[in-house]
């Protein structure tokens, strides 16, 4: 099994960014397609059209989100995945730093890329412009 990590700084606050994340409107907003959202502890969501599925297995109010976490090309026979999400919030501006285990082996590397290009870049943007 593969993990891996990565941070992104975006100009908000810890409480904003953490309950975009886990508002289906705003999720959907921030990365351009669309995402359904139970936001409590043992919800399910999917995000990317149903392409990413998963359960919100804990979470720490504005500091802390652990999901479940699938796509569709993962093999039926395949366990989850788990995402770690931190946010550490300095100056008016909150550090993401995402860490995803049990990826297959030989995945880390395809979906590393994707975080960046299907979260981070239009997170970037979004939260640029002052949405929230």
């Amino acid at each position: 099994m593969e993990k891996l990590k990565l941070s992104l700084t975006l100009p908000v606050d810890a409480k904003t960014l953490y309950n975009a994340w886990l508002n289906s409107e705003q999720h959907s907003a921030f990365t351009g397609s669309e995402a359904v959202i139970d936001k409590r502890k043992g919800g399910a969501y999917s995000a990317w059209d149903g392409y990413i599925t998963g359960v919100t297995t804990d979470m720490m109010p504005y500091t802390r989100i652990i999901q479940t976490w699938r796509t569709t090309e993962f093999d039926e026979a395949w366990p989850d995945s788990v995402i770690d999400l931190s946010f550490e919030e300095k100056n008016g501006k909150t550090t993401l730093t995402i860490t995803h285990e049990g990826l297959a082996k030989g995945d880390g590397a395809k979906y590393k890329q994707g975080w960046k290009d299907f979260y981070f870049t239009p997170m970037k943007a979004w939260f640029k412009l002052g949405k929230k």
